[in-house]
């Protein structure tokens, strides 16, 4: 039996046509051909099965038969923002993961020891997109330029935020048990800073601004660890039963 494919379609309910390079893959890559089914997402929680119409060169038209069930495995929204690291697939990869496992939002922060000052987020757009697909989910993360530490703790955010730090002069209690305890339906974000930490003055503007100082586990763990791991505890905490 031939594995039915998943693809990516904004607005797939409407615009009965594949994106063109999800067009090219499915046309010249998988050779799909007219009657051939496949699996369209669009990113917002759509989920339809459907039948190519029509596949040709650049252009994949379909069909969708029906409309199927889809409801995320986590409650309430989980956001991570981290600081990317100096060698971008480190981060692109903790993207990819965090994907397959389950979040919302994903946002990138320039803070005082960011070892990485720009980064290209419409590679991390793709590599989203393809984990979506993989892990067969109908929600696409979103995924936010880069900004200053300064201007995003200034920000209003729903719900619970929390910072991952490891100054032992700052008093800190552990994630997992605070999102234990939390209602399963209450938005989360937490903060994870660069290879070198947050700077003691981030974490206390951070704090200033409604930010809970948390700690990750006694291990000492890389940037990106750290963004998968919160990712983990969240989705963990929040699953439906």
């Amino acid at each position: 039996m031939k594995e039915i494919r998943y693809f990516y379609v904004p607005n797939a309910a409407s615009v009965g046509e594949l994106p063109e390079e999800e067009a090219k893959h499915a046309v010249r890559v998988l050779r799909l051909q007219s009657g051939d089914r496949m699996v369209l997402v669009d990113g917002e929680g759509g989920l339809f099965d459907a039948e190519v119409s029509v596949a040709s060169g650049k252009h994949c038209l379909y069909n969708i038969l029906e409309t199927l069930p889809y409801e995320r495995e986590w409650r309430g929204r989980i956001s991570l923002a981290i600081a990317p690291t100096k060698m971008m697939d480190r981060i692109e990869w903790m993207a990819e993961k965090a994907t397959e496992v389950g979040f919302d939002e994903i946002s990138f922060l320039d803070c005082k020891f960011s070892e990485r000052k720009t980064l290209r987020t419409d590679r991390v757009e793709r590599i989203v997109v393809s984990a979506m697909k993989q892990s067969h989910k109908a929600c696409k993360p979103m995924v936010n330029e880069m900004c200053g530490f300064r201007e995003f703790v200034a920000r209003e955010r729903e719900g619970r935020k929390f910072i991952a730090h490891c100054y032992e002069e700052v008093a800190r209690r552990d994630l997992f048990d605070e999102l234990s305890a939390m209602d399963a339906e209450t938005p989360v974000t937490v903060l994870v800073g660069p290879e070198g930490d947050f700077s003691i003055d981030e974490v206390r503007l951070a704090m200033e601004h409604g930010y809970e100082s948390i700690s990750l586990g006694r291990s000492r763990l890389r940037t990106e660890t750290a963004g998968l791991s919160a990712v983990m505890m969240a989705n963990l905490s929040k699953r439906r039963g």
